[in-house]
């Protein structure tokens, strides 16, 4: 019965109130033999910026700019993983590409016209990771050649999870390299440099 139970205080909202985000933090160096862990986003521990397919080019990017990322997760209508939208995808070739395909103008351009669809995505598995240095998490980036990679645990009913993220240029920063070009190769080479400098 309902009255067992004594009912707690309450007070009115103050006009000051925020509320509680999720928040990560890693650490602010780490070397090749640190923990892939230690330069993982965990989307268990901060909330994945994502974005719709159908939604416009110019809004993602503002999206990008306003949360401080340059990958969104991109969903479909079922809330499924549809692909992944970067910085580089945006600011890069595919948008110039795709208008002399299709003509048009830049507003016209939607996230799902440029993304990497989830057809073309590979993905780490978050076991291997658990297990694994950040020396590996760079030359897997680096083989395919990508400034992001995905991790994900298998569910038992064999579909899988995203639970992680690992950004080229967040590595870069945790090494000691100064990596703020979007060109992927740029990006290694700034890595490799720190890591000449002694960090390994």
């Amino acid at each position: 019965m309902i009255t067992e139970y004594s009912a707690l205080v309450s007070a009115p909202l103050k006009t000051c109130s925020s509320f509680v985000r999720p928040s990560q933090s890693l650490p602010p160096r780490i070397k090749l033999s640190s923990p892939a862990t230690d330069a993982m986003t965990d989307l268990t521990k901060v909330s994945v910026v994502s974005v719709r397919a159908v939604t416009p080019m110019n809004k993602a990017n503002a999206k990008m700019i306003k949360y401080g990322v340059r990958l969104l997760l991109v969903l479909d209508e079922d809330e499924q993983v549809a692909g992944i939208i970067t910085a580089t995808d945006i600011l890069g070739e595919k948008p110039m590409r795709f208008l002399q395909q299709m003509g048009g103008t830049h507003a016209d351009i939607l996230v799902r016209d440029i993304m990497t669809p989830q057809s073309e995505l590979e993905v780490m598995d978050i076991e291997d990771v658990k297990k694994a240095k950040i020396g590996s998490i760079v030359a897997t980036l680096k083989n395919a050649h990508r400034q992001h990679g995905l991790v994900a645990a298998t569910m038992p009913d064999g579909c899988q999870l995203v639970c992680g993220i690992f950004s080229a240029t967040q590595i870069g920063r945790q090494l000691g390299a100064q990596a703020q070009s979007f060109e992927i190769a740029h990006t290694f080479a700034e890595i490799e440099a720190a890591i000449a400098r002694g960090r390994e």
